[in-house]
């Protein structure tokens, strides 16, 4: 599932190639027909994200919201215009220390694409092997022998400038608005970092947390106690904090919740700077690319079950915990 940092950067990107534009939308598929007449020939005048869910406004307060789910992904072609925060990614803003503050990457010129295109330009959602991909001419480098290009597979959405092309394919929702509805929408949502960087959301989320007998490894999932966290985030989240998954909220201390607060924005913006869900800490300049071109050298234990644990050598256990997987270090996480 596209989790929070991947939504922040498709707003960016139609905050750069759409706002301010008048757009021509449709629904090649023709599930969303009726939706894409009511924007069609409008405006975009904003785009933003609040966890998992994004947030397109037009002209005449409408507005079309996105929850990309399991398999949505939107994708752009035409020509794109880099956000300046996302152009200067693929390691040149990236990793964090132990005390969370932010380095320079070891190598600050070098672009390093992951092998999965989970920071890719051009296609920005679920992973690539769960989905129709863009055709040859649309891939990453090449130019495009028409504009626009035809619909690949089953696009719910094409929204269309002069310029720019974005197609989105496999979302859980896609609903156009008016904005009392949009704002009840995000009032049930959990606080996001990006969006409430004080002390107010902090507080916001420890005060939920606290009061919770429910397990700090499902609260984290939970987009009405925090938005954004998704599987991978979470486990990284909890294992960094060493904390066991299966603790009760309000069993964790204060200052514990608080860490694990800060220590989210802190990846979430390293996320949407870079594209990737980095979450290593104090790499040399072999290692960072490394963990930057393979999600395999980026963890500390998602996608590592079975493993040694890069800190205790402990195997990596794998389990389900609301009905997603959860890996963690049964030694480091006691």
């Amino acid at each position: 599932m596209p989790e929070g940092h991947s939504v922040h950067r498709i707003t960016r990107q139609f905050e750069r190639n759409f706002v301010g534009h008048v757009v021509h939308a449709s629904s090649p598929q023709g599930r969303f027909a009726v939706g894409a007449a009511e924007i069609d020939g409008r405006r975009m005048t904003d785009a933003r994200a609040v966890g998992k869910q994004m947030f397109l406004g037009f002209e005449g307060d409408v507005w079309l919201r996105v929850h990309l789910g399991m398999y949505g992904a939107w994708d752009f072609s035409g020509e794109i215009l880099m956000d300046a925060t996302i152009a200067s990614a693929n390691g040149r803003m990236g990793q964090t220390n132990q005390r969370g503050t932010f380095l320079d990457a070891p190598n600050p010129d070098a672009v390093v694409f992951d092998e999965a295109g989970e920071n890719s330009l051009r296609s920005i959602g679920a992973p690539r092997k769960t989905r129709l991909r863009m055709a040859e001419s649309e891939k990453e480098g090449n130019t495009l022998d028409t504009f626009p290009p035809e619909p690949i597979g089953q696009v719910r959405v094409r929204l269309l400038t002069d310029t720019i092309c974005a197609d989105l394919r496999g979302p859980t929702a896609c609903e156009v608005l008016d904005p009392v509805r949009v704002e009840q929408t995000v009032a049930k949502l959990g606080p996001d970092p990006l969006l409430d960087p004080g002390p107010d959301a902090e507080e916001r989320f420890t005060s939920v947390v606290r009061k919770k007998p429910t397990p700090i490894g499902l609260l984290l999932m939970d987009q009405n106690v925090v938005a954004g966290i998704g599987n991978v985030y979470r486990a990284e989240l909890l294992f960094r904090a060493r904390l066991n998954p299966h603790t009760p909220g309000r069993r964790v201390r204060e200052e514990l919740v608080r860490e694990l607060w800060r220590d989210w924005a802190r990846l979430l913006r390293i996320g949407v700077e870079t594209g990737q869900m980095m979450t290593m800490d104090d790499l040399d300049a072999e290692a960072y690319r490394a963990a930057m071109a393979s999600r395999d050298d980026r963890h500390w234990v998602y996608k590592r079950e079975g493993l040694p644990c890069r800190v205790c050598g402990t195997n990596i256990v794998l389990e389900e915990m609301g009905a997603r997987k959860l890996y963690w270090c049964p030694s480091c996480q006691a």
